[in-house]
């Protein structure tokens, strides 16, 4: 019996129109984060499994692909069964995501870039997700970070060229939760959590809209029933706040739903970001959300979550995340990022148009000498047209249906009669 011809789980074939569609929202992310003062950069897609591995990336560092060494035996695959590192197998893994290597490559490359760095990453990772809808092995993540500026500057210049790129896709109705992550630390302090359950508590609330406040405080019962009863009343008073997307970035809208007591400096510091970007696009808005965590580890401060209602998931997210870089270089470094999440942007917003204007098939009858046929095509070309040929066939309307779902608007036939291109009858294509 043949095996099934499909792409491995997870991943995807793309098909003209589809790539279409890709290709031009890449592009439009390109020209908009490029016109904002960041400059892209590439990195391989492989990293030692060390720096893939070093607690950086939460959870799912579980999710990463590893490489196995060369020249493997069976003493190595038995050492790595009785240690139970399996690992030691493995020396290079496939990157999850793209800050691990952003950060690895700035300590690379840092006598040859300028004190502030503003990049674009974009490109595929990899995770051994259990694939579903919105949910794959391989996807694009469009990142741009900025290293070296420890103010606020930072997140003000990531948030406002990633709404400029939301608009320009043409999305409406997105909002950007923000919290910090010292008022996440302040509220585990207030309920009670001892400190070394501070990052496996986060990994719980970040399941919220997943298994609610309710699954939250079981699962973190069994290590504290007394600190989770108290966050469990916590995201109890939030939760009409929260069906909203969380309050206005106000000093005093931020501390009327926290307990007392919480970071001052880092809510004076939000309500500063909200004025900062009082000039977003319409179709963007800012709402301050005390649960959002954003699961990785390497995060120190700021916080951000794109959310639309158009898709059940978040479509971007990033946050400052000081003490990764410090990891490589044995200095601290400032640095902050954000990520549109490609894969469920691209699913939210159609062509425009005439992104296919300007593009024509010319339907030939095989009597056509050849050389004629490619002067008229490349008469075509010179005007500036992408132009196909496709052969006469019996069923035309076949034809002309894989025509138009390429993305081509017009067509004409050339038959022994025509001489050039002055000659042929351009007809939209429906």
């Amino acid at each position: 019996m043949a095996s099934p011809i499909t792409p491995p789980r997870g991943m995807r074939d793309f098909l003209p129109a589809e790539k279409a569609r890709r290709e031009h929202a890449l592009g439009v992310i390109r020209r908009s984060f490029a016109a904002h003062g960041f400059d892209e950069i590439e990195t391989p897609v492989v990293e030692d499994v060390e720096r893939l591995h070093s607690g950086l990336g939460g959870d799912n560092e579980k999710l990463s692909f590893s490489i196995l060494k060369r020249g493997l035996d069976g003493d190595d695959l038995t050492a790595a069964i009785e240690t139970g590192d399996v690992l030691s197998l493995s020396d290079l893994g496939l990157r999850f995501d793209l800050t691990v290597p952003l950060a690895r490559f700035y300590a690379s490359h840092r006598a040859e870039l300028p004190p502030v760095f503003r990049s674009i990453q974009i490109a595929p990772v990899w995770r051994a997700e259990r694939p579903q809808k919105g949910r794959y092995r391989q996807f694009v993540q469009c990142d741009i970070d900025i290293i070296g500026e420890g103010t606020r500057l930072a997140e003000v210049e990531l948030i406002t060229a990633t709404a400029a790129a939301l608009e320009a896709l043409g999305l409406q109705d997105c909002t950007i939760r923000i919290n910090d992550r010292r008022i996440l630390n302040g509220l585990l302090e207030y309920c009670g959590f001892d400190e070394t359950r501070w990052p496996q508590v986060l990994i719980s609330i970040d399941k919220l809209d997943k298994i609610g406040a309710d699954g939250v405080v079981a699962e973190l019962a069994e290590g504290g029933a007394d600190a989770a009863a108290v966050l469990g009343g916590i995201l109890a008073d939030l939760e009409p706040h929260l069906a909203e997307g969380g309050v206005e970035l106000t000093v005093q809208a931020i501390t009327s739903i926290l307990p007392s007591g919480m970071d001052t400096d880092a809510v004076a510091d939000l309500e500063a970001l909200a004025h900062a970007l009082d000039t977003l696009p319409p179709g963007v808005s800012l709402r301050f959300d005390p649960t959002l965590v954003r699961g990785m580890g390497y995060y120190t401060g700021t916080i951000f979550e794109i959310s639309h209602p158009g898709s059940g998931s978040s479509v971007g997210g990033g946050g400052r995340y000081d003490g990764m870089i410090g990891r490589f270089l044995g200095t601290d470094v400032p640095a902050a990022g954000f990520s549109i999440g490609f894969e469920r942007v691209v699913d939210l917003i159609e062509l425009p148009e005439d992104a296919g204007q300007e593009s024509v098939v010319l339907v030939y009858d095989p009597a056509v000498p050849l050389d004629r046929l490619v002067a008229i095509k490349s008469e075509l070309i010179a005007r500036g047209s992408r132009v196909r040929l496709d052969r006469r066939a019996k069923n035309l309307k076949g034809v002309l249906d894989r025509a138009a779902a390429s993305g081509f608007r017009s067509f004409a036939f050339v038959n022994a009669d025509t001489a050039d291109a002055s000659a042929l009858e351009l007809k939209p294509l429906s």
